[in-house]
């Protein structure tokens, strides 16, 4: 396929379990641009894959518009990084709420306002990978809950905003995926990490290529993954 036909897709978050999964199952097709926090990884998975690596520090948005500044082309990005600590609204202090809200939501969304001219000029696709989270509230998940909320009003605002140019823009809800990140989520919690009690990353990486992909005539804006049946 000729690189001018070929979509160029910014994935966040490709060191982890999601991301990677995504990186891989895009890569014949995708030419990709790959954040991640691990650097070891993400060059790792870069060589895999064919990937460019896009060093950003989440939690400083600030310093995005220098780092993209280089990039031609982005069709499409997958806004997948997250980062999650659990614990009472009592007891979590402002420093937990700012770094959540810094790389759940600001981040996005100022990574979105650097892309879009790009995006827009491809009539690309923006999936924000959100969460169970981001649909309901439970008890000790405040501080998460309400970056994921706000990130699914960041989504449905930008929806509305870009339709009009040709940009689509979806969530995707996963339940518990197996991830590291799911890992470090039953840590908190004090309980045992089983991977196959939960959706295997690949399951969630086929829906968002799904919306990715979806011919252009249907409009996917939400999807919620949920874990299977077990026999």
């Amino acid at each position: 396929m000729p690189d001018r036909l070929r979509p160029v897709t910014v994935i966040t978050g490709a060191a982890g379990g999601i991301g990677t999964a995504l990186a891989r199952l895009l890569a014949p097709a995708h030419d990709l641009i790959l954040t991640g926090r691990d650097a070891a990884r993400l060059d790792a998975l870069c060589a895999e894959v064919g990937g460019r690596p896009l060093r950003l520090d989440l939690t400083r948005p600030e310093t995005f518009a220098a780092a993209v500044e280089g990039l031609e082309r982005v069709t499409n990005v997958v806004h997948n990084a997250g980062v999650v600590e659990l614990g009472p609204v009592a007891e979590q202090g402002h420093e937990v709420w700012t770094r959540t809200l810094a790389v759940n939501t600001v981040a996005p969304a100022e990574l979105t306002r650097h892309l879009l001219p790009l995006v827009r000029a491809e009539r690309g696709t923006l999936v924000f990978v959100n969460s169970g989270a981001g649909l309901a509230a439970h008890a000790g998940w405040g501080s998460y809950a309400a970056s994921k909320f706000a990130l699914r009003a960041l989504a449905e605002a930008l929806r509305a905003e870009e339709a009009g140019r040709g940009v689509r823009v979806g969530s995707v809800y996963p339940g518990r995926t197996a991830t590291p990140m799911q890992a470090s989520v039953r840590a908190q919690e004090g309980g045992t990490y089983s991977p196959d009690a939960y959706i295997d990353p690949q399951s969630v990486a086929a829906a968002i290529r799904f919306m990715l992909d979806s011919p252009r005539d249907a409009d996917i804006t939400d999807l919620t993954v949920r874990p299977g049946p077990r026999p």
